[in-house]
């Protein structure tokens, strides 16, 4: 298995010939792509959504309703070999895959909650969880989260939290944009704080890095 993080909440996922892409946005780098088997994408918000980089491969893409809708309007082309992922349904990429939650973090009470859903993709004897940006627990072991590090709707303290529910004993960082180094460095303090004790590492790559 091969886990490389790119930009903002992207990571890629290499294992027995698959390739699998979760949240290929707006920051993350067209290369994330190159010779993808598939594309997952958790929800709308363009930091997870960039159709650009979605045609920058011929591989399908699995996603949910309303990522879906928004494609047929913006990427007729790629919505063609677009699949509507239903809500905790377990499906095939290539490497199997759950999907784990509904809606989106609450930013503000009068701003829209897209639906949101994150992805227990299965690698070999592991498993990889990208929630999006949704704290949804996903109530099954976890050998590596991938934890949003920093948004608009994320206190430290919600990270903590959410590393230390689901209990995975690698934490890797992402959808990090948000974040100047120094802050990056406070909550890596506070990870191994409050997390450390418990066997919880917390890492952080930079971007076209592997895990």
């Amino acid at each position: 298995m091969r886990i490389t993080k790119f930009g903002h909440a992207c990571v890629r996922i290499e294992h027995e010939g698959q390739v699998v892409v979760l949240d290929p946005g707006v920051f993350t780098e067209p290369e994330a792509v190159d010779g993808a088997t598939a594309v997952l994408v958790t929800h709308l918000h363009p930091d997870h959504l960039h159709p650009d980089n979605l045609r920058a491969t011929d591989a399908p893409v699995f996603t949910v309703g309303q990522v879906h809708d928004q494609l047929r309007e913006d990427a007729p082309d790629v919505a063609e070999r677009t699949t509507t992922v239903a809500v905790g349904a377990a499906f095939d990429v290539g490497l199997p895959v759950r999907a784990v939650g509904e809606l989106h973090n609450i930013i503000h009470p009068e701003l829209p909650q897209p639906y949101n859903s994150g992805y227990l993709v299965t690698v070999g004897d592991q498993t990889v969880y990208h929630p999006g940006d949704a704290l949804a627990l996903p109530e099954v072991p976890v050998d590596l989260l991938l934890c949003p590090a920093s948004a608009p709707w994320l206190r430290s303290e919600m990270a903590v939290e959410f590393v230390r529910g689901v209990g995975a004993p690698r934490n890797l960082a992402i959808h990090d944009r948000i974040y100047s180094e120094t802050g990056h460095q406070f909550l890596a303090m506070q990870m191994e704080q409050l997390a450390g004790p418990r066997g919880l590492e917390w890492v952080r790559r930079g971007d076209g890095e592997d895990l």
